[in-house]
């Protein structure tokens, strides 16, 4: 059958028009894959070729308030093989071997695994000199990657409250666990490219991701306080042997912790040399115990808020006991200690009149106060495993549990709820949040990226009522139970603790948990500081004389640290045998050695220099101290 010529026309217009259009469909996918998906394709094949030698972050510094460093890092390098570049597997093995101190079989199953790139794990975090030694063999496939790891320059020092991190720098204890997140950083890289093979390609120069490292973080904490709290420590477990101590300082008007410690201690750096109870209790946030007389602070502030009590007026005899629903209960002092004004009563720490004091008020009284203190629940201080403490269920509160509250038995705090209670009762009267942490840094910009402020949980006595608590506690250290805490010139505040241990239910025999807590200068307190010792050895254990000359030695040295002068209106300490009075320095100089002789009477002199008179002295003239100290002079030329 012919077909006409307008057959054949249209045929083969269709055909061109198709043509035409498929031409337009390539071309149009054609562009649409160069231009539009060209940057994305180009992305994938390129991370298809590259293979990673990861450069990890260094991570942020931990300083002190003053940025003293107390958490560093140090460079360490790291051993990473790309197996399909290993041109001989079993003599890099051996190299390998040789170097890291590994066995070769597990060297060589390392080389010849089937990865991308593969981490040698005896070649972790190696130091710079072996680092060296293994790019000095040219091993092919071999790479040292920049790695670093954690240093902690001090040791031991404030080691529960900084923590530690693990073998790929992640925060496993303290503040670096808690801020993990904030001092990690970002990962980087070296990128080189490669073929199917995993041979280097030599036309794609190498793509450099730099790390971003971790935010330093700064502490509330101050190095002078802490490193006087660490030595009066140490002295401390020297000298008692104790099954532990705790020590907290904290600035009483904005909850910030100025040193804090514990013992036994780790070093960071060697974490696992210590059992785990050790290093995972951090005892001043952690542990729960009865406060003892520390506790007698709360109801004091009740009574006194509560208009209660007169401490001068107001009388009260102790016989020596108080019988209570049919419970004796008895003052630490056999015997009792007969008439005394509520004021006698706070110096001599007396159970029977706190246990008047706790009548007084009523059990929903004391209850509320003890709750609004801060007590049975978590302070919420910026590190982990704080314990709450344990409060007698109120319905449950007979006349005897509300007693032995008063006094401070029969209940569970930890030191920090204390630290943070008594600071209330003294700074005013506002309930702060403790905190540790007090800003993060980018250590680039040195922008302050986070800051953390003073929380005021809420008010929970007058200024006038906490005007009579510190007047109360600093009569203890001057005239009462505390005496042993009396610094010169500086007026203390404090109150002892002496708490029996107790276990499945029951008192321990000779166990006590001996404390004292104190704060300083008495009219305006700048530092709280609370120190308590567990199980003391070879000593009959009280606060008074255990405790009490530990804090005394905090505050005077930490106070001179601070910059805080000596105050006037201190209250003068009662002495008692076999105690001597103070001498109070005269002025030497321009005297001769001569006129020397009788100003001397009762010191040692230290001489030095050449001349004829005194020109300078040391302590300075006004200073007290005590019978038989040494004075240092320096002579000169008189005029």
């Amino acid at each position: 059958m012919r077909v006409s010529n307008v057959t054949v026309r249209k045929r083969l217009m269709i055909a061109l028009f198709i043509g035409i259009l498929t031409f337009i469909v390539i071309d149009v996918r054609l562009g649409y894959v160069q231009f539009v998906l060209g940057d994305w394709l180009t992305k994938g094949a390129r991370d298809s070729w590259s293979r990673n030698i990861p450069f990890e972050p260094e991570r942020g510094q931990i300083v002190d308030r003053n940025g003293i460093p107390l958490a560093t890092n140090i460079s360490a390098p790291t051993v990473y093989v790309i197996p399909r570049q290993v041109k001989d597997p079993a003599a890099t093995a051996e190299k390998l071997a040789t170097v890291l101190n590994m066995p070769k079989e597990k060297a060589y199953r390392e080389v010849t695994k089937s990865a991308s790139s593969v981490r040698i794990k005896e070649g972790r975090k190696i130091s710079h000199e072996k680092a060296k030694e293994i790019r000095a063999l040219g091993l092919k496939g071999v790479y040292i990657g920049e790695d670093s790891k954690r240093h902690y320059p001090n040791g031991s020092y404030l080691s529960h409250v900084l923590g530690f991190t693990g073998v790929d720098n992640q925060g496993l204890m303290g503040l670096e666990q808690f801020y993990d997140k904030e001092l990690s950083g970002e990962r980087g890289a070296v990128k080189f490219y490669a073929d199917a093979k995993g041979q280097r390609m030599k036309s794609m120069a190498d793509d450099y991701e730099p790390p971003t490292n971790g935010l330093d973080l700064k502490l509330t904490i101050d190095s002078k306080i802490q490193t006087i709290v660490e030595r009066e420590l140490d002295i401390a477990e020297a000298k008692y042997n104790p099954d532990g101590i705790i020590a907290i300082a904290m600035n009483p008007n904005n909850g910030e912790i100025l040193a804090m410690s514990s013992r036994p201690t780790f070093d960071p750096a060697n974490f696992r040399n210590v059992p785990q109870e050790v290093y995972n209790r951090n005892l001043p946030v952690w542990s729960t115990y009865e406060p003892g007389s520390t506790f007698k602070i709360i109801t004091l502030a009740a009574a006194l808020e509560e208009k209660k009590v007169d401490l001068e007026k107001d009388h009260f005899h102790d016989p020596g006991y108080v019988q209570v629903a049919g419970a004796r209960l008895k003052c630490w002092k056999r015997g009792g200690h007969g008439s005394e004004t509520f004021l006698e009563v706070v110096e001599n720490s007396c159970n029977p009149g706190f246990v008047e004091l706790g009548e007084r008020l009523g059990k929903e009284k004391l209850f509320k106060y003890i709750k609004d203190f801060g007590f049975g629940q978590k302070t919420g201080i910026d590190l982990q495993g704080e314990g709450t403490g344990i409060l007698f269920n109120l319905a449950r509160v007979g006349p005897v549990e509300q007693a032995t509250t008063a006094f401070g038995q029969g209940v569970s705090v930890t030191p920090i709820q204390q630290v943070a209670a008594v600071s209330a009762a003294v700074n005013g009267g506002n309930l702060y949040k403790p905190f540790i942490a007090k800003e993060l840094i980018d250590p680039v910009t040195k922008e302050i990226v986070m800051r953390n402020s003073p929380v005021e949980k809420r008010r929970v006595i007058s200024e006038a009522t906490s005007k009579e608590v510190r007047h109360a506690l600093e009569s203890v250290v001057a005239l009462g139970t505390g005496r042993n805490a009396f610094v010169d010139s500086f007026r203390i505040g404090g109150k002892t603790g002496t708490a029996q241990k107790a276990q499945n239910g029951r008192y321990l025999e000779n166990n006590f948990i001996v404390s004292f807590i104190g704060f300083a200068p008495a009219d305006d307190p700048q530092i709280v500081v609370y120190v308590a010792v567990d199980n003391p050895k070879g000593v009959t254990a009280f606060g008074g004389t255990i405790t009490a000359p530990i804090v005394g030695s905090i505050m005077r040295d930490g106070l001179n640290a601070m910059g805080v002068e000596p105050r006037k209106g201190q209250i003068e300490k009662e002495l008692r045998y076999p105690e001597s009075p103070l001498i109070k320095l005269p002025d030497f100089a321009g005297l001769t050695k001569t006129e020397l002789m009788d100003q001397l009477l009762n010191l040692k002199a230290e001489v030095s220099g050449e001349g004829d008179v005194v020109v300078r002295q040391s302590p300075e003239p006004g200073t007290k101290v005590k019978e038989g100290s040494k004075v240092w002079l320096y002579f000169g030329k008189g005029d």
